[in-house]
């Protein structure tokens, strides 16, 4: 059994679905920080079979429309002094702005220097559209 130990300040991001755990690390921009962040994939879970985890030390905020919009599912645990101070629930979010890139070569995004942002349009099957070409978001989960 693999040992990681627990962290005295930051932020534990459990119950991600098994698999997404990279492209959490990805778009958080976790390679960015100078601090110790622990990725765990496919870890046993009694409610989901696998799961990912993310720990990251001595961070106590994230942007959880990322989150939301990966994984809506994951729980962000914020650990202060060794001890379970917050607990968060990432929703849906019903937009994102420069979190990913439309991949229509035709999108005015791709010529000019403008945010790329996409709004909810299937909530249920978590899908995002262009704001200006409506071009449908392959997100990659």
């Amino acid at each position: 059994m693999l040992n990681i130990d627990s962290i005295e300040n930051g932020i534990v991001i459990d119950h991600i679905t098994a698999g997404r755990g990279m492209r959490v690390y990805e778009l958080l921009e976790l390679h960015k920080l100078d601090t110790c962040v622990a990725i765990i994939r496919n870890a046993r879970s009694s409610k989901f079979g696998k799961k990912d985890i993310i720990k990251i030390e001595g961070i106590t905020d994230i942007d959880l429309d990322v989150l939301g919009f990966i994984d809506d599912h994951a729980t962000v645990c914020v650990i202060r002094d060794g001890v379970l101070a917050e607990k968060k629930q990432p929703q849906l979010p019903q937009r994102l702005v420069n979190i990913v890139k439309c991949k229509n070569p035709r999108c005015v995004t791709s010529a000019e220097d403008v945010d790329q942002e996409f709004y909810l349009c299937g909530g249920e099957q978590h899908r995002y559209r262009c704001r200006y070409c409506e071009q449908l978001l392959d997100d990659g989960k």
